[in-house]
């Protein structure tokens, strides 16, 4: 009875004497400041509503129209279309506090119609993609209608400072292509992967798709396109997301580095204090909606509203289909320690614990010496694993008693941190470190990450840090925008000369509450069990490589005056072709957030003129101007692909929403099935970096992120991230599976760095036999 009264705020009895009450001051005084901090952030995101509910005109000048149409009355001038006048009419009286109501109504009007006018302006102008084809090159000049569309967005979007959801209303919807440029684009596309007999009968199925079913498709998916925000988002987070079956880890969640040229403190406490304190502050200005949205060359907004799932969000396992849950408010975090789980408190009266604070707590946990219970240490294996199995699990074991309640406090948290009991190190004289930093961060040891969570913050016993995230709820762009934001915060002082973090505690903190769980029975323990078996077959069978390559980097492409992006997909697709012997369907994502709720869309980077770049370079009768010439091609239509797939002419999204559509209208397509089912065996794609003015490298040269990555998509493909850290930096994490004979990560890598190699020392034959034509038509001239 005394553990039930503890867990209750207040309680009380009547006897024959009278009634009695007894409340514990503490609880209810966290539940009063709960009930503040939440009334506060309702309020701050009514005003918040309202603002961008009218950007971008001021919310402050509603009172200067008002006061317009006053003095526009009282001096006797006529308010247009004598609006006064009509809302006198309606008014009970025309006495001043009428007249005075009847200029608040008609300037409110006003004011409204040049807000909206104002914003679909925006909106309007906001559809012009024409500046994204022009080219960038030294010298180049850009077109009249590009510099007038500029101007004009300058001067609506700038005029007013934005806040992190301001431009949502702003930004135009995803287009629909036609079905005749999609199948026009997917031809195209497959052509350098199939011959000639192959190839005509796609066409004939396209032919066939096109003209009899697709038709129909397209005008439901019209429709779609007409009454949702965005045609595409729904589908691909339902059924590409919620609705696989497989396990998170490995195949869907992916992961990020640390910034592994700085080291801040080698403390695992005050490193965690600092990093949980800043995602903390972070998720403050998230709430505000004082985060800067994203500007593309600081003008043209990105969607933020995948920011809005950031903290306080879980993937909830369902028998058929996972859903998402985001938790207005949580204040707490949960932090796994060598197989135990613990509820840190990170509010005290109304403000986020400092981190000389939060140190105190984590150092507790360190020093604990608490022992998993049964079944706990294995626990987190369950979300690791089949998410059917995992969700029939929720519904027997944890339906009820400290299980749930221990359950909905994980996934209710903030985030989730784990205390690694291992180091996360990098050399570059034993690159097999920093595979194992990624092999931790990836996967971990299978049930030290709580692969549900939006994410897991990891912590290395030497302080350096990671993440894992979960993929549905958003994007690796976001991700990467917190991680920026986290590495360039620790430039400035956090910590003392000993590696603790600064400050003087003010009161000592909520100490960590052990989470418990009754797992002792034989149903829970089996399902422990059979998901730590599942994660353990499936984290041995990956095969990382994360590849430093510091030869060159973006600097040099430059000099070629070839896009880094797609310089590294030609070196990737010559990598591939000397590694496989032929060419494979290759993804790389590229977002559409230029639309609102914009995700991804693919790029297909293995075109007709990279196939032909890379004939070339295994030719060796091909001259070395003739090489030059394809890949300045092979990377043009690259940059071409890349452009049409941000400006909503991509070819994926468009199939996969047809393909849904002739599912619901149960109507079968031999050719959206052959196409929906062929491997994407290379999967690739670029972390983004320098997304905020805050990432300064010149300033901060070594608080570059080495990237991230995941695993592959294909059992006998590849995944490889990649990220373009500097001048003469570049990460590549590669991943394969060691069960399929025909891939490997190290031999893959080799082939990259041999690809990078050989089109350096193509351009490098160039420049050479550029300069002797030159001295001899000044020679002959002479």
């Amino acid at each position: 009875m005394a553990e039930a009264h503890s867990a209750v705020a207040f309680s009380f009895s009547i006897t024959h004497e009278g009634w009695h009450l007894n409340y514990d001051r503490e609880v209810l005084n966290l539940v009063w400041q709960s009930g503040i901090r939440s009334w506060k952030k309702r309020l701050a995101r009514f005003r918040s509503g309202v603002r961008n509910g009218v950007y971008p005109a001021h919310l402050q000048s509603l009172w200067l129209v008002i006061a317009v149409a006053i003095a526009l009355h009282f001096s006797q001038r006529h308010v247009p279309f004598n609006l006064v006048s009509k809302f006198l009419g309606l008014l009970p009286g025309d006495t001043v506090g009428y007249q005075l109501a009847a200029c608040g109504l008609a300037g409110l009007l006003f004011w409204l119609c040049i807000c909206y006018t104002m914003r679909y302006s925006l909106k309007l102008l906001l559809m012009y993609k024409g500046w994204m084809y022009e080219k960038r090159a030294p010298g180049s000049k850009v077109s009249l209608p590009t510099r007038l569309w500029a101007l004009f967005v300058k001067v609506l979007a700038t005029w007013n400072k934005p806040g992190l959801y301001s431009f949502q209303g702003s930004l135009p919807r995803l287009p629909l292509p036609s079905v005749q440029e999609t199948m026009s684009r997917y031809l195209r596309s497959v052509r350098p992967l199939l011959d000639d007999s192959n190839f005509t009968r796609m066409e004939s199925l396209a032919k066939e798709f096109e003209s009899t079913i697709a038709p129909k498709l397209q005008r439901y998916l019209m429709l779609k396109s007409w009454w949702s925000t965005n045609y595409v988002s729904d589908w691909w987070e339902e059924y590409v997301y919620l609705r696989g079956r497989g396990a998170l880890m490995v195949n869907s969640n992916f992961y990020g580095i640390d910034a592994i040229f700085t080291q801040p403190t080698t403390i695992q406490s005050a490193r965690a204090a600092s990093v949980i304190n800043m995602l903390l502050q972070f998720r403050r200005i998230v709430e505000r909606q004082e985060l800067e949205p994203i500007l593309v060359q600081g003008l043209v907004p990105l969607c933020s509203w995948q920011y809005e799932r950031i903290f306080n969000t879980v993937r909830v396992p369902g028998v058929e289909t996972d859903k998402i849950v985001h938790y207005q408010d949580s204040n707490h975090i949960v932090v796994l320690h060598r197989g135990c789980y613990y509820k840190v408190v990170i509010y005290h009266n109304g403000r986020i614990l400092r981190p000389c604070e939060l140190q105190i707590q984590i150092e507790e946990i360190l020093n604990s010496s608490d022992k998993p219970q049964a079944g706990e240490e294995l626990l987190a294996a369950l979300t690791a694993g089949d998410r059917t199995k995992w969700a029939q699990t929720r519904e027997t074991v944890f339906a009820k008693g400290v299980n749930k309640t221990s359950l909905h406090l994980i996934e209710s948290a903030a985030f989730v941190l784990s205390l690694d009991e291992h180091p996360f190190e990098f050399d570059m004289a034993h690159p097999e470190k920093l595979d194992q930093f990624g092999r931790y961060l990836l996967h971990g040891n299978g049930h030290d990450r709580w692969f549900d969570k939006s994410f897991t913050v990891c912590v290395g016993s030497n302080g350096r840090i990671g993440f894992n995230s979960e993929h549905t709820w958003a994007d690796a762009a976001v991700m990467s925008h917190i991680w920026e934001m986290l590495i360039m915060e620790e430039t400035h002082p956090r910590y003392d000369e000993n590696g603790n973090t600064l400050g003087i505690p003010e009161f000592e903190p909520p100490k960590p509450k052990r989470l418990a769980f009754d797992l002792d029975n034989p149903v829970a323990l089996d399902a422990i069990q059979e998901a730590h078996l599942a994660s353990q077959k499936l984290l041995n069978d990956v095969d990382l490589r994360i590849f430093v390559h510091d030869a060159y980097g973006k600097g040099l492409m430059k000099k070629c005056r070839l896009s880094p992006d797609a310089y590294l997909q030609m070196a990737l697709q010559l990598a591939y072709y000397r590694d496989a012997g032929k060419f494979s369907l290759t993804y790389e994502a590229s977002m559409t957030r230029l639309f609102r709720e914009g995700r991804t869309e693919t790029v297909r980077p293995c075109t007709i003129e990279s196939a032909a770049w890379v004939k070339a370079m295994e030719n060796p009768k091909i001259g070395v101007e003739e090489r030059v010439k394809l890949l300045n091609a092979a990377c043009d239509r690259h940059q071409l692909g890349y452009q049409d797939a941000m400006c909503g002419k991509g070819i994926d999204r468009h199939l996969f929403c047809l393909y849904v559509v002739s599912k619901y209208l149960e109507l079968d397509s031999p050719f959206l099935k052959e196409v929906l089912s062929e491997p994407w065996r290379l999967s690739t794609s670029q972390t983004p970096h320098g997304q905020t003015a805050k990432m300064d490298l010149k300033k901060h040269p070594n608080c570059i992120s080495a990237g991230g990555g995941f695993g592959p998509v294909a059992d006998d493909g590849y995944g490889v991230s990649y990220i373009v850290a500097g001048e003469d930096l570049i990460f590549f994490h590669i991943s394969s599976k060691k069960s399929c004979g025909t891939t490997d990560s190290e031999r893959f890598a080799q082939q990259i760095a041999r690809a990078l190699a050989d089109i350096k020392h193509l351009f490098e034959q160039y420049k050479t036999q550029q300069q002797k034509q030159k001295s001899v038509t000044n020679g002959t001239a002479n």
